[in-house]
């Protein structure tokens, strides 16, 4: 360990230390020699020792390296483990030191939200400004992540590359192994002075408002997306998708299959004998219907194009209504007279059993599919 300072004297601990004890040591050290409490030149070049000497030691695998130390061989983390940096070193990946370090701009996360529809809105679409609380651009830094005025600075332990190289014995003879910097993360830079605002984070959480125009057709469970509308990325990354979940609320009155509307109309006994108009109230806007005389229960009346706008074009479906003829329960002296003098007056016999028709209930059970 001659090419690179002692860790644990770093620190001051024994090499034996628990993580709890490595861990208080750094706590310890940090916030005497932090730069924002310490700002002596001589205090910057120990913290930046003693946060890479704790980034090492209080990784398990790291520390197992370390303690090995370059000339240990056999089947040792460090002697063996660096096999993925040993292939990239005879196959094209240089030992990691071409690949540079890595940009703390990223992509931002996808979201999704809920967005709960009245049927009428599916019919012809909406428009909603949904509130959305996300991550956003840090309006002081504009994700530089640093204070107004400051930059990120160059990193003196891996120069600015991002990663730290040392040699270590292996199967295939002494070889060069890359890791990331511990002190700059594998950045290539520090954020010497981070903004204020949004802790050199580059954004911050914050509520905004996003409009959208809900096209006609959507149902429940149709997801629509926003590209660019979801969280902005770390450092000022572009931002990810936002995704609208469709949910439309239960109507008492209309459902849905597919594009056509589907409604039930309960008829008194006398207007299905003797038929009659009806103007009965859509979801936009009324619509007159002809009750034919002698109308049976489970007939289905279709009123074209009064249904949902198609998703994907101009036409709508159907509104269909099924009929439901309504006998009275209640009959005073005066209308069971009436009706005993209509049905001698029919001659009809007793309800008997007729022949099984197959096609009977099946209508009854769905006299709306199938209705034209």
């Amino acid at each position: 360990m001659a090419d690179q300072p002692d860790h644990y004297a770093v620190l001051g601990v024994a090499r034996d230390a628990s993580p709890e004890e490595i861990k208080k040591a750094y706590r310890r050290l940090a916030r005497e020699l932090h730069p924002d409490v310490n700002p002596g030149s001589d205090a910057s070049e120990r913290f930046k020792e003693v946060t890479h000497a704790y980034d090492v030691l209080s990784d398990a695998k790291q520390r197992q390296q370390y303690d090995l130390g370059p000339q240990a061989g056999g089947f040792g983390d460090a002697g063996f483990g660096g096999f993925g940096d040993i292939f990239d070193t005879f196959f094209g990946g240089g030992g990691g030191g071409n690949r540079g370090p890595k940009s703390r701009r990223a992509r931002g996360e996808d979201a999704l939200l809920r967005v709960d529809l009245d049927l009428d809105e599916v019919i012809f679409g909406t428009h909603r400004d949904l509130e959305v609380d996300t991550a956003v651009l840090c309006a002081t830094c504009n994700g530089s992540c640093c204070q107004p005025g400051t930059s990120p600075v160059t990193c003196d332990i891996c120069h600015g590359t991002g990663s730290i190289q040392r040699a270590v014995r292996s199967l295939l003879g002494n070889v060069m192994t890359s890791s990331p910097c511990g002190t700059c993360r594998g950045y290539g830079t520090i954020i010497a002075t981070p903004c204020v605002t949004c802790q050199g984070q580059g954004r911050i959480r914050a509520r905004r408002t996003v409009s959208v125009d809900i096209p006609a057709g959507v149902d429940t469970g149709l997801r629509l997306q926003m590209p660019g509308s979801g969280e902005v990325g770390p450092a000022g990354g572009p931002n990810g998708d936002l995704y609208l979940e469709m949910k439309v609320r239960h109507h008492d009155v209309f459902s849905r299959d597919g594009d056509d509307l589907l409604a039930t109309l309960e008829v008194p006994m006398t207007d299905a004998i003797l038929g009659r108009q009806v103007t009965v109230h859509a979801l936009d806007g009324d619509v007159d219907l002809e009750l034919k005389p002698g109308v049976q229960s489970s007939e289905v009346i279709t009123i074209k194009d009064r249904g949902v706008t198609r998703l994907r074009g101009n036409s709508r479906g159907d509104l269909r209504i099924g009929i439901q003829v309504i006998t009275p329960t209640k009959l005073d002296h005066k209308e069971r007279e009436l009706v005993k003098t209509f049905a001698n007056g029919r001659k009809q016999g007793p309800p008997a059993l007729a022949q099984f028709q197959q096609g009977l209930f099946a209508k009854i059970r769905d006299r709306f599919h199938g209705a034209s």
